[in-house]
């Protein structure tokens, strides 16, 4: 892989990894909701599960997707209602832990899994966008799919705990109920706005 093609790529990564997103509007949610260290498996998942899914797309399933306009159309929307459906979770998620009582929590309100969030990016909008874009963009200076997925997950991991560690970092503030309720509720309603430009490209 050339260094020039390398610092282009890690910069594309960077660059649509940092930025807001379903991944990022969850973690930081799931950070509020649950600390940084348990919403560590889904940090894990995001970088890892991303790579896999460049990888498993440049082995031709993306061409699969391109070609047929019906079927991409049919994924956009199953998307778009498994998003719909995640917004209605974290806006009903339960209080913080770890902060004065745990009485209010929900029973059995817990952050994703690591295979949680690894699955959860075939179903992202913007983590389809993204895949194909490097694929096209940077696959052949890169070594392949593999090279481009490799420096995804590496890039992508420091860059959602940024948002988990925000979400951490608002949990005191956030253990009056009625202020985690309007951070909970806002959080889906970015989630959901945060898909909708790729989603209708």
């Amino acid at each position: 892989m050339q260094a020039d093609i390398l610092m282009a790529l890690a910069g594309f990564a960077f660059v649509t990894s940092v930025t807001p997103g379903p991944n990022n509007m969850m973690l930081m949610a799931s950070g509020a909701n649950f600390g940084l260290r348990r919403t560590m498996p889904h940090m894990l998942g995001v970088s890892l599960g991303f790579g896999v899914m460049v990888v498993v797309l440049g082995l031709g399933v993306d061409r699969v997707i391109q070609g047929s306009p019906a079927l991409a159309d049919g994924l956009k929307w199953v998307s778009m209602a498994y998003m719909l459906w995640l917004a209605w979770k974290i806006a009903n998620a339960g209080r913080p832990t770890g902060i004065e009582t745990d009485v209010n929590r929900p029973q059995g309100a817990r952050p994703m899994t690591f295979l949680q969030a690894a699955a959860f990016q075939w179903v992202n909008p913007k983590a389809w966008a993204m895949a194909l874009g490097a694929l096209s963009a940077y696959a052949a200076g890169a070594g392949g799919a593999l090279g481009v997925g490799v420096v995804f997950a590496l890039v992508n991991l420091p860059t959602v705990s940024l948002w988990a560690a925000m979400g951490q970092g608002l949990r005191r503030l956030l253990a009056e109920p009625g202020r985690l309720r309007i951070f909970n509720w806002a959080m889906a309603a970015l989630l959901v706005v945060s898909m909708l430009p790729v989603l209708f490209h």
